[in-house]
């Protein structure tokens, strides 16, 4: 692929200059990144046109929370939604671009005289130390722990990036003795590409699986977007890589990288900052148990340790602040729970409150609806330590989904008791290559309404033990955990993810 690199030079020569010119922003969008855009560059005395393909109808809660806020100039703002037009493109001193937008063959943005994000302009203007996160999997929890950890050490910091909060909400609020952790995705990195304005104090790269090949076709090139994070780092600043293998057959190209073994190896040959290497089988500090399950957010919590210890949070109170960490919405996130009552042969209800007899199982929900790939819902499947029943599937990124099949099929250590798939053509490729014959699955059913219909109808008409010799079996305070991670989008089905996540919740609480 041949990469687009931006101008260093900014359309706007301050913050001041802002006043008065012509943005036009590209993408309002749901999540909050155009909105906080539109509100930014109204406060800051420009005319701002907001583009969208999506409605007005589409957009309302966002028109809505925009049109609320009493501080900005509405008279100033025009919106242009259900269409582009070229000369909304053209007239601009400015665009402002959404980073799920390809620049490559996009006539808008070919068209405009100067290109910025909001990330762009954050990190033009400020200079506050920014400690900079992104790869494959954990990137979101990673900096969710950062964040935590240096707020409960003292630190005033904020978060934002691709976490959903965009930085330009804090613009105001930050100096340079304020730490900002941000999470980058590829696009994101993608759109800086050029510009010379990150140079974080700190970067980490978690785990790099394959992602997004729908978009980028191969791993050269998504890596390629990834290693930007540390591009412009000096020996002044800290560079944190995996020091572990990557997965079978996701190493980087040996004739492009000869004498490479894996990306964290090529990152390390790469960077000019301090590097520090983590590894996920040899921790560097004794966190103990975590309020997260799963061995992956062990890894995310051990590399927040490692970051707070660069901004010299003394250990012992890292290992205290980090066993806190409750996690992070949408990431094998705990919310709901439903019992059923356990009964015998002979109909009389066991009660186990005391002592060895139980009277209830319960079943514990979690939602884990941004793992989007493959490899992150076969990690949810082991996270327990125990069998899981899965809510998995959906629509196709291009990617391999050997992991999540060895999942399903009982290849890895702890098996997967039952299988409840959403549609979509990741799902359709799946179920063929279930050819286990004790793999239990439902589905795949058209609305995720419809799947928890037939799982509570399912464990509902699930044979009760059938005599005392079997409660032993049941372990004082025992659960069932059903855990909702797709290992991929679903697209015409919800919004986004989060949008995916809030509908599985909500219909968790109606249903059971």
């Amino acid at each position: 692929m041949e990469f687009h690199s931006y101008s260093p030079v900014c359309p706007f020569k301050s913050i001041e200059d802002i006043k008065e010119k012509h943005v036009t922003v590209m993408g309002l969008g749901l999540n909050g990144g155009g909105e906080a855009a539109v509100k930014f560059f109204l406060k800051k005395g420009a005319f701002v046109l907001v583009t969208d393909m999506k409605t007005q109808e589409q957009l309302q809660p966002t028109i809505d929370r925009i049109h609320a806020d009493s501080t900005i100039d509405i008279s100033r703002l025009t919106y242009r939604l259900g269409e582009h037009r070229i000369e909304d493109f053209e007239n601009a001193d400015c665009v402002i671009k959404n980073p799920g937008v390809k620049y490559e063959g996009n006539v808008y943005i070919a068209a405009a005289k100067a290109i910025e994000t909001d990330l762009s302009i954050f990190l033009r203007f400020t200079d506050c130390p920014i400690i900079a996160v992104t790869g494959s999997k954990g990137k979101s929890s990673t900096v969710s722990a950062i964040y935590y950890g240096l707020s409960k050490a003292g630190y005033k910091t904020f978060l934002g990036g691709n976490i959903t909060v965009s930085p330009l909400t804090f613009f105001d609020e930050v100096s340079a003795d304020t730490p900002v952790v941000i999470e980058f995705s590829s696009w994101q990195l993608a759109d800086l590409r050029g510009r010379k304005v990150l140079k974080p104090h700190i970067s980490l790269i978690t785990k790099i699986v394959p992602d997004h090949q729908n978009w980028y076709g191969n791993m050269e090139d998504y890596v390629a977007d990834k290693r930007l994070i540390y591009a412009d780092q000096d020996s002044g600043d800290y560079s944190i890589f995996d020091e572990g293998g990557d997965e079978e057959g996701t190493a980087p190209d040996s004739a492009l990288h000869p004498g490479i073994a894996s990306w964290g190896d090529l990152f390390a040959s790469e960077s000019k900052a301090t590097v520090l290497r983590y590894n996920a089988d040899k921790p560097r500090y004794d966190l103990g148990k975590l309020l997260v399950p799963g061995k992956h957010m062990q890894t995310n919590a051990q590399n927040a340790a490692l970051v707070m210890q660069l901004m010299n949070v003394p250990k012992d109170k890292i290992v205290k602040i980090l066993q806190t960490w409750p996690g992070i919405n949408h990431r094998l996130q705990y919310f709901h729970s439903w019992k059923k009552t356990v009964k015998f042969s002979n109909n009389i209800e066991i009660s186990k409150s005391v002592g060895n007899v139980k009277k209830e199982i319960e079943y514990k929900f979690y939602n884990d609806t941004c793992a989007t790939v493959p490899e992150a819902a076969a990690a949810a499947t082991q996270a327990f330590e125990k069998p899981v029943i899965l809510i998995t599937g959906g629509t196709d990124k291009g990617l391999d989904l050997d992991k999540l099949v060895q999942a399903l099929c009982g290849e890895l250590t702890f098996d997967v008791k039952q299988v409840y798939f959403l549609d979509g053509t990741a799902t359709q490729k799946i179920i063929p290559m279930l050819n286990q014959p004790d793999v239990h699955y439902f589905g795949p059913f058209g609305s995720l309404v419809e799947l928890l219909q037939v799982l509570k109808t399912n464990l509902e008409n699930q044979e009760d033990i059938d005599n005392a010799d079997n409660l032993d079996l049941i372990e004082e305070n025992d659960s069932e955990i059903i855990v909702f991670s797709p290992g991929a989008t679903s697209f015409g089905m919800f919004a986004n993810e989060f949008d995916r996540g809030n509908q599985f919740m909500n219909a968790v609480k109606e249903i059971f």
